[in-house]
């Protein structure tokens, strides 16, 4: 399925009541869970996969309806951000993370909502951050929902996009990177779980869980994610961020930086939103900073 199997190992499994969530677990030393978002999959992290675990067990859970997992019906599975946050905290409960040490978190995207919804209800068992081009917390004012994602909301118009023609995972491989277009390889290795109809729901309920305004669950799991970032505002975080994004924008950025103050931060002018795709200094920095902060007992 993927476009280098040499760097994305089998994957291992998880039950779910909805269906069978696959997940990547690498290595041994101190735990690194990566999240990925809207429409990648674990796929997305194979590169940070090839250079952590060396010397550290790297877990890369691919979300329902996403990547290498099941993708249940919407009668067995409601994917929005309540469903995805409580799945990643069954998994990492299973695998026992950050019980005995503190895991880095790894997020890009949607996986920013999912893991840091977890991480503030559990932060204890959260040692480090590395944000990439990501949110966990509601859109910010005078940020209206960006028009690349307003037919995909719009009734049987999303389903045509989006599950017929496979235009929001094309979309996102063309206009998230801006340094250069993806080799043939790598999108192939992007758009392998996604060739049916059926494959292609979880990508159009994520970008229909966005919310719309200041109402409904998935909108009060970013409240309270926000409100509670503060818990995790000690911790040693990297911030890596594509600046040519168009929807994580620069105000983003700031945002970030206004609620983590001590943040390491890495502005790469001339990338877009699949930053770790797109700039290749992304994955060095991240070991450098794994290397520079190690963590035991959530002290560095």
């Amino acid at each position: 399925m993927v476009a280098d199997p040499a760097v994305l190992p089998p994957a291992q499994e998880f039950s779910r009541p909805a269906g069978t969530l696959r997940y990547t677990d690498r290595g041994h030393g101190p735990t690194v869970v990566c999240v990925h978002g809207n429409p990648t999959w674990s796929f997305y992290y194979r590169n940070v996969v090839t250079a952590l675990s060396g010397d550290h067990r790297v877990i890369v859970p691919d979300h329902l309806g996403m990547g290498r997992s099941d993708t249940p019906s919407a009668e067995r599975y409601s994917y929005d951000l309540s469903a995805r946050v409580d799945d990643l905290g069954a998994l990492l409960d299973h695998l026992a993370v950050g019980v005995d040490d503190p895991a880095t978190l790894i997020v890009h995207d949607w996986g920013g909502p999912i893991a840091l919804a977890w991480a503030t209800r559990n932060p204890e068992r959260v040692g480090r951050l590395v944000l990439c081009n990501t949110a966990a917390f509601p859109r910010l004012a005078g940020h209206p929902l960006p028009w690349l994602l307003r037919p995909v909301r719009v009734p049987v118009l999303g389903e045509l996009l989006v599950q017929g023609a496979n235009a929001f995972v094309r979309g996102t491989l063309r206009l998230g990177v801006r340094r250069r277009r993806l080799s043939a390889v790598v999108r192939r290795g992007y758009l392998a779980p996604y060739r049916s109809w059926r494959d292609r729901r979880g990508v159009l309920a994520f970008v229909r869980d966005i919310p719309d305004g200041p109402s409904g669950a998935t909108h009060r799991i970013l409240e309270e994610t926000g409100a509670n970032l503060h818990r995790l505002a000690d911790r040693p975080a990297l911030l890596i961020w594509g600046l040519r994004d168009p929807v994580l924008t620069p105000a983003y950025l700031a945002e970030w930086r206004r609620r983590l103050p001590s943040a390491e931060t890495h502005e790469i002018a001339d990338a877009g939103h699949l930053v770790l795709e797109d700039a290749a200094e992304s994955v060095p920095l991240i070991a450098a900073f794994m290397a520079r902060t190690r963590v035991r007992d959530g002290v560095t």
